[in-house]
């Protein structure tokens, strides 16, 4: 491979500022499934960049490690932009010598996606991307995060509308690895897909077997989209994915892009389920591009990922699993 198989997307004629993120798929799912999910998502998915890699737990990536040169070959002849994704908790000096190795061989010259303050550290003074995993919730660490080489960063699910517009347009001023020379640091924001809300050292998923991490058997791969979590009255509360918890609903920010976009965010993130996500891609290119209005998006989405509610809650400033209707959130004084 080479240093075009990671290149940027150059973005067609007619198609409008923005481009599309898929991020690296977060659950337990068999190899075979998911080096057949990215084969068809590098023929047939709208999206602009791919992000390949375990973000969750360290045990995972072997199975997957036998395909992966293999994914991103056919993810780059499908003309998507490949980054490789480290892990998130970064918990003991195997894992580190793991990330170590990642960092030092970058296949074809692809970004990284740092997740963990060490892969930071790892990848300073280079070309890297921050992701979601970093705390990243005001100008000075995104001042830190550009002079360190972010050339793009994902902003953290929890962040309102508002600090979404204040960051959006500091990254506009920022250039990565210094500041003012006007290139500008790349903002992404996820638009679809349950909210990574936290990492623990404990396995839930093990532990609900009666099984402890180190002997796991692997049980979170029963769960393709993550175990959903109720609370002591049956109400749907979270979910888990292993160490991971995250939101039973589905975020869904489709009507809100036009306004991200207009406030400096350049790239839309959806996570990976285990549903049509070529259909769900689709539905937000169709977006972006002002072909379709985000609520009719939205009404056909819930077609697509039926199995939990949509909520925007925490964009809107309000509990995250609420679904609030259309506001004017980027009007300013």
């Amino acid at each position: 491979m080479t240093d075009a198989t990671c290149a940027p997307p150059r973005l067609k004629e007619g198609v409008a500022p923005g481009r599309l993120t898929l991020g690296p798929v977060q659950y337990n799912w068999p190899a075979e499934k998911m080096r057949d999910f990215y084969f068809r998502i590098a023929d047939e998915a709208s999206v602009d960049v791919v992000y390949v890699g375990e973000v969750i737990c360290a045990k995972r990536a072997p199975f997957f490690a036998p395909h992966l040169s293999a994914v991103i070959e056919r993810l780059a002849a499908g003309g998507k932009q490949v980054v490789l994704s480290t892990l998130a908790p970064v918990a003991d000096a195997v894992e580190i010598r793991e990330l170590q190795a990642q960092v030092a061989q970058n296949r074809g010259g692809c970004l990284v996606e740092a997740n963990d303050m060490s892969a930071l550290g790892l990848l300073a003074g280079r070309a890297h991307v921050a992701g979601p995993f970093i705390n990243l919730y005001n100008g000075g660490t995104l001042i830190w995060l550009a002079r360190n080489g972010a050339r793009r960063v994902v902003l953290p699910a929890e962040l309102p509308a508002t600090a979404i517009a204040v960051l959006g347009r500091a990254a506009a001023s920022l250039g990565s690895g210094g500041l003012g020379d006007g290139a500008g640091v790349e903002v992404e924001v996820q638009v679809f897909g349950r909210l990574p809300l936290a990492l623990s050292a404990r396995c839930y998923h093990a532990r609900l077997a009666g099984l402890g991490r180190a002997n796991c058997r692997f049980v979170c791969e029963k769960d393709a989209d993550g175990l959903n979590v109720a609370t002591v009255d049956g109400e749907a509360f979270l979910a888990i994915n292993g160490t991971q918890t995250l939101s039973h609903t589905i975020a869904n920010l489709l009507p809100e892009m036009p306004g991200m976009r207009a406030n400096g965010v350049s790239h839309f993130r959806l996570w990976p389920h285990d549903i049509d996500m070529v259909g769900v891609a689709d539905l937000c290119r169709a977006v972006l591009n002002d072909e379709m209005d985000g609520r009719e998006a939205t009404t056909r989405l819930a077609a697509v990922a039926p199995f939990a509610p949509f909520s925007n809650g925490f964009f809107h400033a309000v509990e995250g699993a609420r679904m609030v209707g259309p506001t004017d959130v980027w009007q300013t004084d």
